[in-house]
């Protein structure tokens, strides 16, 4: 019998440490959750919308994001019931449409975006329409998802400010200034410079944009648009998707000297999971692949079969890296360390991304991130800010901004009055 205790004793020493950080790790993931259930975790960015187009031809009743939508193929990262499971407490709903789309046509399809995701959020009573920072409160303390729009692409306005001032009257809160490239007033982050930031036309758009109440989104803009916009805005500027340029070199990040001007703005960067954003390894192989397929495609003219056969072998032989939650951690510390966690939100990217890190594999995984930052020593209070508190102070800063200058008329400058 003593030799029986004894094994016993020793066999519950040895396992001690695992449980002691098994009892660690449920303590941390319930304090995250109890943060997110007394703030609303807004979400920068959502591409539910566009799921919509690409999958089933904006034929709404065809989707049903009250259910599960893993299963779906390909999968889904959204649905209501695993949004309840990451505490989401606000979404901006991502409205994309692509720039190749020309002028008019682009615009026509912003106008059936914005219906369909109205229509989504109508349909869903867990869901409920906003745009205000009053609204998302009140919304969240009904127990539903304050559900926001946001236009992702400046291209869709057809060089049309009456047009920006129509999408703002049918619920668009922020806009995008570019995709992934230029337009006719502003400079992408992943095109060639063509105005070397903003041009006149696009002042004015930031003007008439913090004029309105509209927040200026500067994810997908060159740093020299960054610059200029932070040159002339009156109010907060957002990021509603972009991570940090000193952790991963990525042209879509936002660099060191931008985000030193984010404490005199008031802005913040919504950190997002994009892996090739937050991992420079998967960064490195993505353009690895990138060019191996050209040189594929040089070798193999006329011959799919070859180039699709050599692709393979490739990929067997050079096995994608993977980006994890711990990556998306380090760019939330390093904004934190160099301007602090009042610039700080969260914008996911979910179903606008096809790979996502490990750890962060859908909506309903952002208590898991919170735990994350719990353990490496962020207070409950920095926690809440980068939750949700600092995106709704920048809406009421944009929200007292366009109260101030009610007066002020709309403009009615057009583009052809620069050239």
């Amino acid at each position: 019998m003593r030799y029986c205790l004894s094994a016993l004793f020793l066999l519950l020493l040895s396992a001690s440490p695992l449980l002691a950080e098994e009892a660690e790790e449920r303590d941390y993931r319930a304090e995250a959750i109890e943060i997110l259930e007394s703030v609303p975790l807004i979400d920068g960015h959502n591409d539910v919308p566009w799921q919509y187009r690409q999958r089933v031809d904006n034929r709404i009743a065809r989707i049903n994001i009250a259910v599960d939508t893993s299963e779906m193929e390909p999968p889904m990262h959204t649905d209501i019931p695993r949004l309840r499971q990451g505490r989401v407490g606000g979404q901006f709903w991502s409205i994309y449409v692509s720039p190749d789309m020309p002028g008019a046509e682009a615009t026509k399809a912003q106008l059936e975006q914005i219906d369909v995701a109205r229509r989504m959020i109508a349909r869903n009573e867990d869901l409920q329409f906003v745009t205000t920072a009053d609204e998302v409160e009140e919304a969240f303390a009904d127990s539903r998802i304050a559900s926001l729009l946001g236009i992702e692409g400046g291209h869709v306005l057809d060089n049309s400010i009456a047009t920006l001032r129509t999408f703002y009257a049918l619920g668009a809160r922020y806009m995008t200034l570019t995709h992934w490239q230029n337009n006719d007033w502003a400079d992408s982050a992943t095109d060639d410079p063509r105005h070397g930031g903003l041009t006149d036309f696009g002042r004015a758009i930031v003007g008439e944009m913090n004029r309105i109440g509209m927040l200026v989104d500067l994810s997908h803009v060159a740093p020299s648009t960054m610059h200029d916009t932070l040159d002339v805005t009156h109010s907060p500027v957002i990021f509603s998707h972009s991570s940090a340029m000193g952790v991963t070199p990525h042209p879509r990040n936002v660099p060191d000297d931008v985000l030193d001007r984010l404490p005199e703005n008031g802005g913040i960067v919504m950190v997002t999971f994009v892996p090739s954003f937050v991992n420079e390894q998967v960064r490195q192989h993505g353009a690895e692949r990138q060019a191996q397929q050209a040189r594929l495609a040089s070798l193999h003219i006329g011959d799919p079969g070859a180039r699709e056969r050599a692709m393979g072998e490739w990929d067997a032989a050079n096995p994608a890296p993977r980006a994890t939650l711990n990556d998306v951690a380090d760019h939330i510390d390093y904004i934190r360390d160099r301007v602090g966690a009042d610039y700080i939100g969260i914008g996911g990217d979910f179903d606008g991304i096809t790979t996502v890190p490990d750890g962060l594999e859908d909506v309903s995984t952002y208590p898991a991130l919170f735990a994350e930052l719990l353990r490496r020593g962020y207070e409950r209070e920095e926690l809440e800010k980068i939750a949700g508190l600092n995106l709704l102070r920048v809406m009421r800063a944009n929200e007292a901004y366009k109260a101030s200058v009610s007066e002020r008329r709309p403009t009615d400058v057009r583009i052809e009055d620069f050239q």
